[in-house]
């Protein structure tokens, strides 16, 4: 099936999607949304499960144990449960992160939001964070912007945010590496 859209070109967008309106139709959005938020952070702590999501030798019949135990434990609503044994049976499972990422956007975009990459040298305070909110709702055409925040030492100070296709670099670093460049141009 051809598409203009980016996402449904790719394996994990095809089943994001359908992960979607299947949601959707059960009017189970907010709870599978809330799994998917929870499964990218087990995901991002745990070394040993990602290794054990992207992993083709451990069988599908373990890896359907694990997530099964996961689920349960995490208190995963049944729809995601059975689309996460679905995904395991097909030998989709090394997609799951991308999977997640997608439908992620498709629910932003659904509820008219678009996501912001902020990536910061520190951590963000409440107040600091909600004053970019408001600054990037701005920029955003007045839709609501939901930030994704990661720290990184490596930019000194500052922030690079990445909106859609649009990026703003005003890190402490970028500045301090094109000051380098232009005194060389001066020499």
């Amino acid at each position: 099936m051809a598409t203009d859209e980016p996402i449904m070109a790719t394996v994990a967008g095809r089943y994001a999607s359908a992960l979607f309106e299947l949601a959707k139709d059960e009017r189970q959005l907010e709870a599978v949304e809330r799994d998917m938020v929870a499964l990218a952070g087990f995901l991002k702590e745990s070394p040993d499960l990602a290794r054990m999501v992207r992993s083709p030798v451990i069988t599908a019949d373990d890896q359907a144990k694990a997530i099964g135990a996961i689920g349960q434990s995490a208190g995963f609503s049944p729809l995601t449960s059975n689309f996460l044994q679905v995904l395991t049976r097909a030998r989709r499972l090394f997609a799951l992160g991308d999977v997640i990422r997608d439908f992620r956007e498709i629910a932003a975009r659904f509820r008219g939001e678009i996501t912001a990459e902020v990536v910061t040298a520190h951590p963000l305070n409440e107040t600091q964070q909600a004053a970019l909110e408001d600054a990037l709702k701005g920029t955003a055409g007045g839709r609501n912007v939901r930030i994704e925040t990661r720290v990184d030492p490596a930019i000194l100070g500052g922030l690079v945010v990445k909106m859609g296709s649009r990026m703003i670099d005003s890190s402490l670093r970028t500045k301090l590496n094109s000051l380098k460049t232009r005194m060389k141009e001066v020499r």
